[in-house]
Order: C-alpha cells, then structure tokens, then sequence
C-alpha cells in the first residue's frame, strides 16, 4: 500500500506501508531487507541558472554523472561554455541524479531543467523556488508537470542501493573527460573521443593523447599504403560545421560591426630604444630572483602609452550608444578597461585588463600573464571578459604587418599591433643603421572619430615609444 501527497505539480510518495510483522517470524537476512535506506523520496528539476552577462543558452560540453549516481553538495554535475567562457555546474543539495535532460553538445537555456534529483523536502522547497523565479521556456514541458514523474519518483523508493550503477553507453560515448579545446582538436583530427582512454586526472584526455593517437593511426595507414595504393575516385564530401561558443559569439559581435563605418590609419613605430630598454630590466628582473622573473614584451609598454594618450583623446577611451540615430550618446569612460586579443585552441578571446591607467608596465605584464594562461585552458570569468573601453589586437606575436582591424561595439577605436622587423635605416649623420619597426594600425568609428584625431593620439604613442623617457616623465 503506497500514499501519495500532491505537493506544487509534484508527486510525492511516501514510503510503503507494510503491514507490523513479527521480528522472529523472519529470517534475519528478510529483516534486514526492510531497514534498506529509503529513497530521498522527492525528485526535483535542477534548473539551469542565469549565467550572466546576458547570456541566454549554454553548449553542454560534458557529464561528471549518471542517472543513479549519488552527490553531494559541490560535486561537479557538468561542464557548460557560453560565448565567453567555460563554467562547471556543480550540485547545490545532497542527493540521487535520476534523469539527464540533455546529452552532451545540445544547447540548453536559461530556465531549463539539466538533470532530476531526488533530494530531501527542505532542498526540494529551493529547488521549487528556483523553478518558480525562472520558468522554462515556452512550448517546452517541464519535468515536474509529466507523467513519468510518478514513475521516476517510484523509482526513487525501488532502488536504494548505494553500489554505483555501470555508466549507460550513451554516456561512454559522449561524455569522455575532456576540455573542450581537446573536443575541438579531436574534431579537427577526425577523431572519436570515445575510442581514447585518458591518461590525465580520473581518466581526462588529453591533448597528447589524441596526438598519439593520431600518430599511431598515420604510422599504420602508411604501412597499409605502401603496400597498396588505390587511386582515390572521389574528392570527399562537404561537411556542415555549426558555429557554436567562441565562434558563435564572434559571429554575432562581428555582424554588429558591420554597421560601423570604419577608417584606417598605419604608421611605422621604431623599436630600437624600446627593445634595448627590455633587454635591460629583463635581465636586472633574472639577477633577483630567476623563477619569479616575467619577461616583459613590448605590449606591455604599448598598452601604457596608449592609456597615456587616452588622457588627451578620451573620445577614444568612449562607448556610442546609436540605437536612436536622432539622439546618438557618446560615453567618455573615466576608466582604461584595454582588451588584448588572445590567439586559444578554442578560437579568439579577447580578455580584459582593467583600470591600466593605474598600473605600472611590471603590473600589466603580470596581468597579460594571468588572463593569457586563464584564457588558454577555458577558465577566464565572465567577468574579465567584459567591459572594455579600447582594445588591442598584437597580431604580431603571429605575423603580418598592417592589418585592418575590426571595431567591437559598443567601442569607438582598435589598434592592431604587426610584427617587429630589423630594416636598414638612415642615421641622424647619413650613415646606415639597423632598426627595428612595427606597423601600428588604428582602426576608428568614422561618426565620432576623424583622421586628425587618430593621427595626433597615434603620434603621441609613437613619441613614447620611440622616445621611453618621455613615457617614464609621464607615469603616475
């Protein structure tokens, strides 16, 4: 005999009611069945909470569990990545995973239910509380409202066990340890995750693994292939490739821009003094102490004197609010927030260092340190992703020369950085010289930025380059 107590659309079934029997009419192993502990006995949808930043939807990357498992407070339950950033979604209450509601590369959104837990009736009120502020999306049924509710929850009651249950294939297949920028690099080498067993921490693959992999997959084709070599009778096929995360997100800010009237402006910066300054305070940084010593590059002294001349030109340092082209805003930021573009497995990411106009060139170096090596292995915050006044894109540390940068809305400037050249050059007296030069590019929103502006702020950031000690006179 079972009693059922409707409760806010749920279903809870309190435990069987058997009969009183008496405690010697039983075998001890029988009596011992009775005591198994009970289900939780209420199952909860575990909503997807706003992740912030606007962000709507999320891309599920990968599961840490299984329908059956039992967590606790903290455990991992997944790994989502927005536009912006990779975050894992830890379980906030003890108790049984009995449903996933998505498999791992589905898009789930805010307000939308990731797993059913059975938890105790005090997590269930907060785990109702968190339905009830965030609805799930329209058209869509949510758990608690079915009919197999009932069923899972039966379920709950049924199977007590605490033995860990074997993972279901589809688990196996798709939710493999692994980041996503080993995801992706598995794409690109048409391998599948599932076939790999990870040497990293409880069996994570690794990047190295999918390169053995692939090494130990090109070695026996060779093999095969010198034996016998088939004359290929197709070309191949074409393949599909959703934009999703990073390109996702860079595909969305890049339309944006393209409503945007962009101009250009270049010109030659000379290195020379610059780099002779580094080399110095690099190897002063080597004498104190060798393993705590950053190597300072140019950037770091690049984003400075821009934020020296934001000073002078804060139309630059700005955000223009055009929604109403009959009543356009222009906001002059008081603070540098400088985004630097980051070259990641994962695509472009544009991390930001904020308030340089405070920092000395030793603080931005240890700060580009941080952010590039957050940013290389997916674990920047939403909040080192946003707010940036003016941003810096060192193309440099790549290739190339000038580049024509793309304005990122709702800013008004970029500047692209090219790569440092040794050319001859002609000395003060006529003799020949060797120098070193980088293009510097600017790229400027043409409705509230003209060619005189970003040819005066450019030359003041070539004077402090060229020219350290009159940056050095300006620091505060």
């Amino acid at each position: 005999m079972t009693s059922k107590t409707a409760v806010a659309g749920l279903v809870r079934i309190s435990r069987p009611l058997h009969p009183r029997i008496p405690r010697t009419s039983l075998p001890r192993s029988q009596r011992a069945s009775l005591h198994a502990s009970p289900s939780l006995q209420i199952v909860k949808p575990f909503i997807l909470s706003d992740v912030g930043e606007g962000i709507d939807q999320v891309l599920l990357c990968q599961w840490f569990v299984q329908p059956g498992a039992r967590v606790a407070q903290f455990d991992p339950i997944c790994e989502v990545q927005s536009d912006k950033a990779s975050v894992e979604i830890t379980s906030r209450f003890d108790g049984v995973i009995k449903k996933l509601h998505f498999d791992v590369d589905d898009v789930v959104k805010t307000g939308q239910a990731l797993i059913d837990i059975d938890v105790n009736e005090e997590a269930a009120e907060k785990l109702e509380a968190e339905v009830n502020e965030s609805p799930v999306q329209s058209g869509e049924q949510t758990p608690f409202q079915s009919s197999p509710t009932t069923s899972s929850a039966k379920e709950a009651i049924e199977d007590t066990s605490p033995t860990k249950r074997p993972m279901s294939k589809n688990f196996a297949s798709n939710g493999s340890l692994a980041t996503p920028a080993v995801r992706h690099l598995s794409k690109e080498l048409d391998i599948n995750i599932s076939e790999i067993t990870g040497t990293g921490k409880d069996g994570r693959v690794l990047k190295e693994d999918l390169q053995n992999f692939a090494s130990s997959r090109k070695s026996s084709s060779s093999t095969t292939a010198q034996s016998v070599r088939p004359i290929p009778t197709q070309s191949g096929e074409d393949k599909v490739v959703p934009l999703t995360g990073i390109a996702a997100h860079m595909f969305k800010t890049m339309t944006k821009s393209l409503t945007v009237p962009h101009f250009l402006y270049t010109d030659s910066i000379d290195f020379t003094q610059l780099n002779e300054l580094r080399q110095r305070l690099n190897s002063h940084q080597n004498t104190l102490d060798p393993q705590k010593a950053i190597k300072i590059s140019p950037l770091p002294f690049i984003i400075k004197a821009v934020s020296m001349a934001l000073e002078s030109f804060p139309t630059l340092n700005s955000h223009l609010d055009a929604s109403d082209v009959n009543k356009p805003k222009l906001t002059h930021k008081a603070a540098h927030n400088i985004g630097v573009a980051i070259d990641t497995p994962s695509g472009l990411i544009v991390p930001v260092i904020r308030n340089v106009q405070s920092h000395s060139i030793s603080s931005i170096a240890t700060e580009i340190k941080r952010l590039s090596e957050l940013a290389r292995t997916n674990k920047l915050a939403p909040s080192d992703l946003s707010g940036a006044t003016f941003t810096i894109s060192n193309i440099g540390s790549i290739g190339g020369g000038a580049v024509a940068p793309v304005i990122v809305c709702p800013q008004v400037a970029i500047l692209g950085v090219g790569r440092a050249r040794a050319i001859p050059a002609f000395g003060s007296e006529g003799e020949l010289v060797r120098r070193e030069e980088a293009v510097f590019s600017w790229s400027a929103d043409h409705r509230v930025c003209d060619g005189a502006m970003v040819a005066r702020a450019g030359e003041l950031v070539k004077s402090y380059l060229e020219h350290i000690e009159r940056m050095v006179a300006g620091l505060r």
